[in-house]
């Protein structure tokens, strides 16, 4: 029997990435992406529904998107459903779905004269060395994909 778990999400990041290190030294990225959706209801009116997702981003990925990641950046996020559990301090047992990432790409363009304004692509996946510049999202200081540290 098989089965599978896979979510895939293009939004917008709702707050900035909070990185830290795990007791072992790994890192972990939490942020949020929000999705929308449109529709028009019997009566012809337009309706918009905004759903939150939860993410976490362990390792490279999770430094990548503390580095690069900024309340409102338009992202791809792809990983897997995972639902944790706990004890609040009053004693309520909490649940929550979030979604695990393997891979993330920047949609928004650079702001620059002379990027093309392809996207960047971060996750398990090899990285190709001939993939375009990406630029900071200041435009100051262009940094290479084959030059980031995964």
């Amino acid at each position: 029997m098989m089965s599978l778990n896979r979510a895939q999400l293009i939004g917008n990041v709702t707050r900035d990435p909070e990185v830290r290190n795990t007791a072992t030294g790994q890192t972990v990225a939490n942020f949020g992406v929000a999705t929308n959706s449109q529709w028009t209801d019997q009566q012809g009116q337009k309706q918009e529904r905004t759903e939150f997702h939860s993410i976490v981003a362990w390792g490279k990925l999770g430094e990548i998107c503390g580095q690069y990641l900024v309340k409102g950046k338009r992202i791809f996020i792809e990983g897997r459903l995972q639902t944790r559990e706990w004890d609040s301090p009053d004693g309520q047992k909490k649940q929550r779905t979030e979604i695990i990432a393997d891979n993330m790409i920047m949609l928004d363009r650079a702001p620059s004269s002379n990027s093309g304004g392809a996207p960047s692509s971060y996750g398990s996946a090899p990285s190709n060395a001939s993939e375009p510049a990406m630029e900071k999202s200041m435009g100051v200081e262009e940094i290479k994909v084959e030059e980031i540290p995964f």
